[in-house]
């Protein structure tokens, strides 16, 4: 049974910083892509970013782009989501989930099986 569980949510002031981590079991993790999700109240899920089965390739919206960084330590079968310069906008329940085996950094939610239960990430400005 695949588990992903979610951590490092709270609330922050707009600019500062905050490192999601998303622990994953029941699967071989080191094989397949990773991605990370958000849904703000009223809106639809959207992708943040994505990585693909080996680390070497990735993904942004361009919402995020070079403020998040998406990373995976496949020893301890986690990926993160370092995320800076925080803004109130990107106030939502974030979400990791499970790609394709051998998969690309693709930010297509279709192709994504497994999802954790979610983080609530709270920017005041």
């Amino acid at each position: 049974q695949v588990q992903l569980v979610e951590s490092g949510g709270g609330l922050v002031q707009a600019g500062g910083s905050l490192r999601l981590s998303c622990a994953a079991s029941g699967r071989t993790f080191s094989l397949y892509a990773m991605g990370w999700f958000r849904q703000a109240p009223g809106k639809e899920r959207e992708s943040v970013a994505a990585i693909n089965w080996t680390g070497g390739s990735t993904y942004y919206s361009d919402s995020v782009k070079g403020r998040f960084t998406i990373s995976r330590d496949n020893a301890k079968n986690t990926v993160y989501l370092q995320m800076t310069t925080l803004k109130p906008e990107d106030t939502a329940v974030y979400y990791c989930a499970t790609g394709r085996r051998y998969g690309s950094s693709r930010p297509f939610a279709d192709e994504y099986d497994y999802w954790g239960q979610g983080t609530q990430v709270t920017v005041s400005s």
